[in-house]
Formats: structure tokens, sequence, C-alpha cells
């Protein structure tokens, strides 16, 4: 949208928006998100000052703000990207009719996603509804042509009224937020970096995305979701490093355009299961069991230690968001859409059609998902992509003084090992919740009753 308004306009005012009825759910007044799009919007504004312009940013109602702002600087048309959540779409709707009425066209471009839920589409015109296929549809399309460039003419941004210059400590005490100390910070430099220091590793991405105390993966999911980078940069240069890990991280990103598409076209998995028959289960919906995930108190080490860094960094793995979402659904036997509000709450690159995807993936609900029989063993889980501890020890110190073997199951330490380890269970660390079998047997009765009553 940026590249063709300063392409068709001659005076164009960049204009940013803080969603009031988005903001006003964040709960947590020290939501790390808001922080790490104000180092965003921070880095634009100083980019924009270089050309005499700047960024305006606003907090309130989109449907009053836009017009109002339009009428005041006298803006003829608007150019936005579309955004394929539910709301977005009716709000977007909502101010294209406003705007209309003031004779005040709003253009929408195609820019989050390669390719929208209409252009990969099976032999007989209908929407995919199983990944591999519509992977190698997209791939197949993706081989015959090449991607776009836009770039974006600096000289066109207009000089803005000084009511308008961007202030981030006012802004700041206006939407109600306060700063907090990410390890991650916002920013499309920071994204550049992200991907340049990738690029020494990204041979070795197949092998290696799965252990959470290497660094094996990218890391630039934060900055894909709030746009510090386009998807289309990182396809070209998944290309550009080549390579079999190359391959698999491009099947990554493939999976983000999929899960975009079934969110776009069936806005139902919003609130409820893809597959209707997994909302008929009976959740034991335990809040104490609940709570103890949330807290990273359950005993399970491996699931423990995921959920403390997500609770103090605002991220998490993504072998380790498997492993903890078939874990509260699949073992404590709670409701996924639980889960999935939790993750909403705390991660860093939350986005809504790839969090409800892959919940519900987990818990056998979803689009192309798991095997309702697939349960993760935390246990083996913990021992093949954990082998030494060293992400446990990271988050769970307490059980640092366990060796490689008990670590994983440190309830299995007899109290002599306990003092050598100074961590006594049941006191320093929880026993289990949960007994595993039983409960992964529990499970197992309850979906496939499910699964044979909707056959």
């Amino acid at each position: 949208a940026m590249s063709i308004a300063t392409a068709e306009c001659s005076k164009v005012y960049p204009i940013f928006i803080f969603d009031y009825h988005i903001l006003s759910k964040l709960k947590n007044k020290e939501d790390r998100r808001i922080t790490f799009i104000l180092e965003s919007l921070q880095e634009i504004s100083e980019k924009l000052k270089e050309f005499g312009s700047d960024l305006i940013v606003l907090f309130g109602n989109p449907e009053e703000l836009l017009p109002k702002i339009v009428n005041e600087l006298k803006i003829d048309k608007v150019f936005a990207n579309r955004d394929y959540e539910p709301y977005a779409k009716t709000r977007d709707e909502k101010v294209k009719k406003i705007l209309g009425e003031s004779d005040t066209p709003i253009n929408f471009f195609q820019d989050s996603v390669i390719y929208e839920s209409n252009e990969i589409l099976t032999n007989n015109g209908d929407l995919y509804k199983v990944f591999t296929p519509y992977k190698n549809k997209w791939l197949e399309k993706f081989r015959m042509q090449e991607l776009s460039l836009f770039e974006i003419e600096m000289d066109k941004f207009a000089s803005i009224p000084k009511i308008y210059k961007f202030n981030s400590k006012l802004l700041l005490e206006k939407i109600g937020f306060k700063l907090t100390d990410n390890i991650v910070k916002g920013g499309t430099k920071e994204a550049k970096d992200k991907i340049k220091n990738f690029q020494d590793r990204i041979h070795h991405y197949k092998d290696r995305r799965d252990f959470p105390a290497i660094d094996g993966t990218s890391s630039i999911s934060p900055y894909i979701r709030h746009g510090n980078i386009s998807i289309r940069d990182l396809v070209r240069a998944s290309e550009k490093f080549g390579g079999e890990g190359s391959e698999t991280w491009l099947s990554e990103l493939v999976w983000r355009d999929f899960y975009q598409m079934i969110l776009d076209t069936n806005p139902h998995v919003e609130r409820k299961s893809f597959k209707p028959e997994y909302d008929k289960i009976n959740w034991s919906n335990d809040k104490i069991l609940f709570k103890a995930w949330c807290d990273g108190e359950t005993g399970f080490p491996i699931v423990d230690s995921a959920m403390r860094c997500l609770n103090q960094t605002g991220l998490m793995h993504n072998r380790l968001r498997m492993v903890t979402a078939s874990f509260l659904c699949k073992l404590l036997h709670i409701d996924w859409r639980w889960g999935e509000k939790y993750f909403a709450e705390k991660l860093l690159d939350f986005d809504l059609a790839a969090n409800n995807g892959g919940w519900q993936w987990s818990s056998s609900s979803g689009c192309d998902s798991q095997p309702y029989f697939r349960i993760f063993n935390p246990y083996s889980q913990s021992e093949k992509f954990d082998k030494e501890g060293e992400y446990i020890k990271k988050w769970c110190p307490e059980l640092k003084g366990f060796n490689r073997k008990l670590i994983h199951q440190p309830e299995k330490a007899d109290m002599i090992q306990q003092m050598e380890a100074k961590c006594t269970i049941g006191k320093n660390y929880p026993f289990p919740i949960i007994d595993y079998k039983e409960s992964r047997n529990f499970t197992l009765d309850v979906l496939y009753s499910v699964v044979k009553k909707n056959k």
C-alpha cells in the first residue's frame, strides 16, 4: 500500500492507528507487544524525519479517527493492506463505507501473504483442506512467477502538522500502557539483522530447528507478525540461501499462508473447532490444573520450562508450543480454547491465524490436524529434544543439580539424589500433577468415542 501510494500520489501522509477495540482487550498494561510496536514506530518516525516528514500515530476508534483526519488534511485517497482476521475485515468494511460517503476511496492491497485464499485452489476450483497438496500447488505457482518488488519513494512523504508529530512518551500515557524490557527489540533493522545472522545457520535448520537449547531457528516470527519485514523478503531469502534447510524453512512460511487461508475462509474457527464433532467433547477444564500449566508448575520439566520462558519473555520455541499444547488438551483434558487464549495474551509474535491453527492442530480439532490418537509424551519429547537438559536448567534452575537422566523425571530421584541436587521434589519443585499413562488412556477413550460417533 505504501509503495503504490507513493507511486500514484504527489503527497503522502503515513498514518498508524492503535485500535482502541484491540488494545482495550489487553488486560496486562505491561504487554510486551506494545513496547515492540512502539520501538518499530519510532524507527519509522526517525527515517521519515530524514525526508522532512514524520509518522502520524493515533489512538482510538478507526471508524471515527480515519474519516476525521481525512477531512482535516484534505486527503483524497486512502491506501491500506488487507487483514484476514474476522474483526479486522468487519472494521475495514465499516471504514470503507464511511469514507465512501464522503467520496474518499480506500484501496486495499495484498501484502501480508504471498497468495490469498482464491489464488491457491484445487483443480476443481475448491479450497484445500490438507496442507501437503496445498503446499505443492503453492510451490508450483511460485516457481512460475517472480515476486514483485515494491519500492517506496521517500521524497513523496508530506510535511506533518505540528499537532500530529509523533511523541512515543505522550502516546504511551494516552493508551495507558507501560514500557517493558524485552529481549527482542522491534524494528526493521533488527529484523534484517536476524535474517543476516540466520543465513549462516539455515543449512542446519532442518536438523536443528526442534532443539530449544540450540540457536537453530530464524527467530523472525515477531517481525513477520508486526510488519517489520515483508513475507516476500523472507521467501526471496530462502531462495537465495538455497539448500535443504531453506526448503524446510520455506515450507514453514507456506504453513503461514495456509493458516491465513483457513481463517479467512472459515472465520468460525476463531471460536469453534474446524471439525464440528470436536466441539462435542466434554472437557474436564480443571482450573487448578490449568493454573499449574500457566505458571509452569506441572512437575513435567519440559512443559514447565517452556511455560516459564513464555511468561518471562513472550517467546516460545515451536516444538515446545506443540508439546505444551498437547499436554494441556490431551493430558490435562482442558479445552484448546483456554490454551489458545493464554498464548494470545503472552506471545510476542501472536497471530490469530497461526495461533488458532497450531492449537487446533495439537488438539486434533483443526484442518489437517494430527490424528486424535497422537499424544506427545512429555518425557520422551524432553529426552529427545533437550537430551542434556540445558533448556530445562535455564528456565527451571532448581533442577540444575540433577544429572542428564533424572532431570527429565526428577520425581524418580531418591532422597539422597535429591539432597545432592539440592532440590526436594514436592518442596522446591512440584510432583507431577497427573499420571501420564492414566491421563493418556483416559483421553484416548474420550476422543475415540467422539470420532467413532461422528464417522
